[in-house]
Order: structure tokens, then sequence, then C-alpha cells
């Protein structure tokens, strides 16, 4: 069976799409099988466009997996929270449904990685959030940040439910895009490196460039 790793960022719009696009390149260039996932799409009709996405930075057409719906189980048209999306076309999401789709997938691959929908503590349905899918399955985690101003604070806050919590950090990606304060962006690196050395020692920091999305 290959590794699954879940992709979570700090809040919506900070490029995780891009880098769970960006980190299977990565991995498929060190020889591996990669596949993409994602959870929960919401605000699209028949097709991902987040796994479109992660095709195109793979350089590789759609698979047999997306046409068959193993890897975005749901999708709903109204872009928004998962749970509400949900009620909103009279569906309900079944975590276990999302987990089998996972198990196919990692039975051909190398690696998974499972993007989430928004952030971690994001619900999917009026009783769990995608934290509580994460914590239940276990698998280690990739946290997408950025530079942009209020960064940090959202950073620690889910690197802190992740100490508590005992999460698995893989890997923390830092997204240069869009372009910060400068200040701004070196300190935030810096911070970040020193919090991961002191509470996640075998978490990597990892920069995205610009010029790798390119």
């Amino acid at each position: 069976m290959g590794k699954v790793i879940f992709v979570s960022g700090i809040d919506t719009d900070v490029g995780k799409s891009v880098a769970t696009g960006w980190y299977a390149k990565q991995l498929m260039m060190q020889g591996y099988s990669v596949i993409t996932q994602k959870m929960v799409q919401t605000g699209g009709e028949t097709m991902s466009e987040d796994i479109r996405l992660h095709r195109q930075m793979q350089g590789i057409g759609l698979t047999e997996a997306d046409r068959q719906g193993l890897t975005c189980p749901y999708i709903f048209p109204y872009p928004c929270s998962p749970h509400l999306a949900a009620r909103l076309a009279e569906e309900s999401i079944d975590a276990e449904k999302i987990t089998q789709a996972t198990a196919c997938l990692s039975a051909n691959y190398d690696y998974v990685l499972l993007e989430g929908a928004g952030g971690l503590l994001v619900p999917y349905t009026e009783s769990r959030t995608t934290f509580d899918y994460l914590r239940a399955c276990g698998y280690p985690l990739i946290l997408v940040t950025s530079g942009r101003l209020g960064s940090l604070n959202h950073s620690l806050l889910n690197l802190e439910m992740c100490r508590i919590h005992h999460i698995p950090l893989q890997m923390v990606i830092y997204n240069d895009y869009p372009v910060a304060d400068p200040l701004i962006s070196q300190e935030t690196q810096r911070y970040l490196r020193r919090y991961l050395a002191d509470n996640f020692p075998e978490a990597q920091f990892v920069r995205l460039p610009i010029q790798d999305l390119k």
C-alpha cells in the first residue's frame, strides 16, 4: 500500500492546490508513482478543478481514477464550506466513502496526496471537521502557508493544534505567492523554522518559489 499524506492550508486561497500539484511533481521526479485526491470539491460540477490543476502541474492527463470519481468522491456546485454545500445539494458526506476511495488509490500508487477543502477546521458535516477526519485516519500532514500579513498567527494556531493532538507533521510548505512584504516574509520564515525545530524536529520546512510555478 502506498503512503497517504494529507495536505491542508492555514486558510482558503493560500495555495494548497498549487502546493499539492507541485509536491506531486517533485515526488514523480524522484521516480515514485503519485496520484492526488481531493477530499471534497465545492464550486464545481462534474470534474474537480483542483484535480485538473494537479494533473497539469504533474504534466499528465486525467487518469482513469479521475474519470471514475475516485480522486474526488464529492463535488458540489455552491462554493462554500463542504457541510453547507452538501446541504444545499440535498446530500450528505460519508467519510467512509472518501476513505475507501483513498484505499483504492493507495493500492496502485506509491503516494496519495489527499487535499482537504479550506482549512483544517472547516466542517464537512454538522458535527465533524476536516481535522476530525485527519485525526481519525492518522495521516501525516503537509501544511501550506505563506508570508501574507496574518499568516504567522494562522500558521501557529494550526501547528499548535497538531502539537496538542499529536498529528504527525511531515512538512510545512511556504508559498511565495502572492508576493509579500520582504521583511514580513523573511521574519515569517525565520520564526516558523525555529518553531518547527523546537516542536516538530522531524518536519521539513520547504519554500515554494514563484519561478517553480511557471
